[in-house]
């Protein structure tokens, strides 16, 4: 049994954390390669490597996955200091370097001085589609404004199916539940946000982000584009490039007649709450949603006006209208506070409703033992405390929106 517990003891020392041993690196220049503040890591791994997270078999393991920071032209390598010995211990190491083939495409560099001379091309790449939309974000360190343009592209663009092929691999670090698209299918629209910077007199571009939206049929002619993937590489996050994206592609729907309205898939918190900051930005210069308006209450008005000039559906809308009637509102008045958590708390009970409709069926059709089963499970206080929990966590979410949008 100590016999065992020291080969356990041994064999956990092979065992790293993929999330600390793969690093990532966007290079624009030869020094980038040696810096280490250059070097991110993934949020996740486990699509890759288990829901553990583990690579086992080796100490010190470093899986490098560096990319030439426009066209993303890669570099992968494998190093580590010790690894386990088949013949010795008893135990085979994890095929890592299988794993990560899987995700990045072939024609990958594995040594250095191959992916310094593919830097050296990069001078060549340019963006892929049509421009957008450009804009300008002020670097502190740098003391300047640097620039930034959006892009939509799709398959018929030279180069792009191969360049996406790299750029979607992001995901699977950086996306809990990511999966590749089929870019076969012609539905799906893709728009890019690459920064521009100089290197030796030329100008250069850095890939920043992307998103992939997909075109459903709405019966009878017309179409409501859903965002599927969504994906500003880390050392562009807390800049605002989300937002400009976000925006970017709503008003370019925004401008056809077909679009029925916009959606996401299976959205996360953080985008809900970037898309809540976007489309409040776009509705707050609509007169349907002056504060003479808001304080009215929501109307159908506020719905047709946002489907028709921005594209936004009527869920999306009323919590448009929350939010700037929060604006609106003088929270220390009691009467105008009272008015705006009974306006919220309307449609926050729709869940309860349901429930106590529920219920008054049972009462009709369950057996007095089974009822009090079910009783136990709807506490109508309960019901309260939640719905009085829900209405403040959305008044604070509203009002980060609102401070945002006050420095915007």
């Amino acid at each position: 049994m100590a016999g065992l517990t020291a080969m356990e003891k041994k064999l956990a020392e092979y065992k790293c954390n993929t999330n600390e041993a793969i690093q990532l690196k966007l290079v624009r220049f030869p020094e980038d390669l040696e810096d280490e503040n250059t070097t991110f890591n993934p949020e996740y791994s486990h699509q890759v490597f288990g829901d553990d997270e583990v690579a086992f078999g080796y100490k010190g393991l470093k899986i490098l996955l560096y990319y030439i920071a426009g066209n993303l032209s890669t570099l992968f390598r494998i190093e580590y200091t010790s690894k386990v010995n088949e013949k010795f211990d008893c135990v085979e190491a994890d095929d890592v370097e299988s794993k990560i083939r899987e995700i990045i495409p072939p024609g990958f560099c594995t040594n250095t001085d191959d992916f310094v001379s593919l830097l050296e091309k990069e001078v060549n790449f340019k963006p892929f589609g049509m421009l957008l939309h450009t804009y300008s974000v002020h670097n502190e360190e740098a003391g300047e404004d640097i620039t930034y343009q959006i892009y939509k592209a799709d398959m018929t663009c030279p180069g792009f199916r191969e360049y996406h092929e790299r750029l979607q691999t992001f995901l699977m670090w950086f996306i809990e539940t990511a999966s590749f698209i089929d870019v076969d299918d012609e539905r799906w629209n893709y728009f890019l946000v690459f920064e521009k910077y100089n290197k030796d007199g030329a100008t250069l571009f850095a890939t920043v982000g992307y998103m992939t939206v997909y075109n459903y049929y709405v019966y009878p002619d017309k179409t409501r584009p859903r965002v599927s993937q969504m994906l500003i590489l880390p050392p562009f996050q807390g800049e605002g490039h989300g937002a400009q994206l976000l925006e970017t592609v709503h008003r370019y729907y925004m401008s056809s007649p077909t679009v029925l309205d916009i959606t996401a898939e299976d959205p996360s918190e953080n985008y809900i709450k970037l898309r809540d900051f976007v489309l409040v930005k776009l509705c707050q210069d609509l007169l349907c949603f002056s504060p003479g308006n808001l304080m009215q209450g929501f109307s159908q008005e506020m719905v047709m006006e946002a489907q028709q000039k921005l594209k936004i559906n009527k869920q999306h809308t009323r919590r448009v209208y929350e939010i700037l009637r929060l604006r609106a509102t003088d929270m220390g008045d009691a009467e105008q506070s009272r008015s705006y958590r009974l306006d919220v708390k309307r449609r926050l009970i729709g869940p309860y409703k349901k429930k106590q409709r529920e219920l008054a069926k049972m009462r009709r059709c369950l057996r007095p033992e089974e009822l009090t089963n079910q009783l136990n499970q709807i506490d109508l206080n309960m019901q309260h405390e939640q719905l009085e929990e829900s209405f403040q966590q959305l008044v604070s979410d509203y009002r980060r929106v609102l401070e945002r949008l006050a420095q915007a």
